[in-house]
């Protein structure tokens, strides 16, 4: 993990230099499904997974070196599943369109090496923005085909550099995180039968099977413009698995049978394969998506 920042004396000057500490080395394996299930013809989940890195283009140079571009040793990390909603046109043009504004967003505009504690609230406002800015896409996608009028998608969002991970969120897609053999969701389900468990009225597990259990209570697009962007910081530690997923998975797989899968897999890819020939084996009524991210840290 990072130390606090020390100061030097500099030989020349004899003043103190502040010296920032080397960051940990973290290494990510990841992989990505998805599949339309065993029941719809379509499939309206999309998913994104892409590696960030500071580069520089060398258009001249007297130096005797050729390569004309050149990669900082930091990477960042971008992982997206949006589980769209409004029939089987609007579900997949609104997670689709959900998915490409976040990665031009992330692209043209997050500082997302901007990443120490003076910068955080600066990137905490640009992850809410870019949220903001896919809510404003499927809005007015929708408003101008009459077609997809009321269209929408849930989103969840990593994007971790080094041991800082943030996960942006809104809907019911999720984001796990095994730590120490603890399997624990840390997005909260923006649902009605959720509002009715944290208000005492129903059991977590009366939930589950509850007919209004699919009614979503906050996402990009719909009806009105407007999203609510939860967001949390998590602190990685080696051995870290991450799994963001669509409910298609978390409703035909058992939380405890997802982590005994992500326990005994330690390949990312074959994780979530094994992932989604479960929620097959178990009917998946709807689309199944799985992003398994692994981290090492030293």
């Amino acid at each position: 993990m990072m130390s606090s920042t020390v100061e030097q004396a500099d030989d020349a000057t004899g003043e103190y230099i502040a010296i920032r500490p080397r960051p940990a080395r973290v290494s990510v394996e990841i992989g990505a499904e998805t599949h339309p299930g065993k029941v719809r013809a379509n499939n309206e989940d999309n998913f994104l997974v892409a590696k960030l890195a500071k580069s520089m283009r060398i258009c001249r140079t007297s130096l005797p070196e050729d390569w004309s571009t050149r990669f900082a040793d930091e990477e960042g990390f971008l992982m997206v599943v949006a589980d769209g909603m409004g029939g089987v046109v609007g579900g997949e043009k609104a997670s689709r369109l959900a998915v490409e504004t976040i990665e031009s967003f992330v692209l043209n505009v997050v500082k997302w090496f901007l990443h120490l504690e003076s910068d955080e609230a600066a990137l905490l406002g640009e992850l809410r923005l870019a949220f903001e800015r896919a809510d404003a896409s499927v809005i007015e996608k929708a408003r101008a085909d009459p077609n997809l009028r009321g269209m929408g998608t849930t989103l969840t969002m990593a994007y971790s550099v080094g041991t800082d991970l943030f996960l942006v969120h809104a809907g019911d897609t999720r984001a796990y995180l095994l730590h120490d053999g603890e399997f624990k969701q840390v997005t909260n389900d923006h649902t009605l039968v959720n509002i009715l468990v944290q208000g005492g009225a129903i059991t977590r597990e009366a939930a589950r099977h509850h007919n209004r259990r699919n009614v979503v209570t906050n996402v990009i697009g719909g009806p009105n413009q407007g999203v609510h962007t939860e967001v949390h910081r998590v602190e990685i530690a080696d051995g870290d698995v991450l799994l963001l997923c669509s409910d298609g998975l978390t409703e035909a797989v058992e939380d405890d049978r997802i982590a005994s899968i992500l326990g005994h897999h330690p390949d990312p890819d074959h994780a979530c394969r094994r992932l989604i020939e479960l929620a097959l084996q178990n009917g998946a009524p709807d689309n199944v998506t799985a992003i398994v991210a692994r981290y090492g840290v030293k």
